[in-house]
């Protein structure tokens, strides 16, 4: 689970984008155990910008007891989680870069992907049965 993305992700949940220590903590704890797919999902978000530093870019302050996201930290989630074109291939950018280029993602909506639901369920399916087995060989 990458720390950094999961901090601005709880944050950004919030109303005002405050969270004092105890519910940061009570929400990574949650998302710590929830799984492989939240680990994967933020070591995913992570990799559009690998040097992430979520208080030395100024995206996250401290405040009074808590934490609170900032309108560049919320920027740069934007554009970790938007889509980025079928064609291109992706090459992370550098912190400072991610805020201009957020500009112009937010411009354009992005195209929306086809769904496969059945393919999507047939996955998850996959997924919660190997997750099973795993458990029971390491129960064993």
């Amino acid at each position: 689970m990458n720390f950094q993305v999961t901090v601005l992700k709880i944050l950004v949940s919030y109303p005002d984008g405050f969270a004092v220590m105890e519910d940061l903590k009570r929400d990574m704890a949650i998302l710590a155990t929830s799984g492989r797919e939240w680990a994967d999902r933020t070591n995913r978000l992570a990799a559009r910008v690998p040097e992430l530093d979520v208080f030395s870019h100024g995206l996250v302050e401290r405040i009074s007891g808590g934490w609170q996201i900032t309108a560049k930290g919320r920027a740069v989630l934007e554009f970790m989680e938007a889509r980025p074109p079928a064609f291109e291939p992706i090459q992370p950018p550098l912190v400072e870069e991610t805020t201009a280029a957020v500009v112009a993602v937010t411009q354009v909506p992005p195209l929306r992907q086809p769904v496969d639901r059945a393919k999507r369920r047939r996955e998850r399916r996959e997924r919660r049965r190997e997750a099973r087995e795993r458990a029971r060989a390491t129960a064993s």
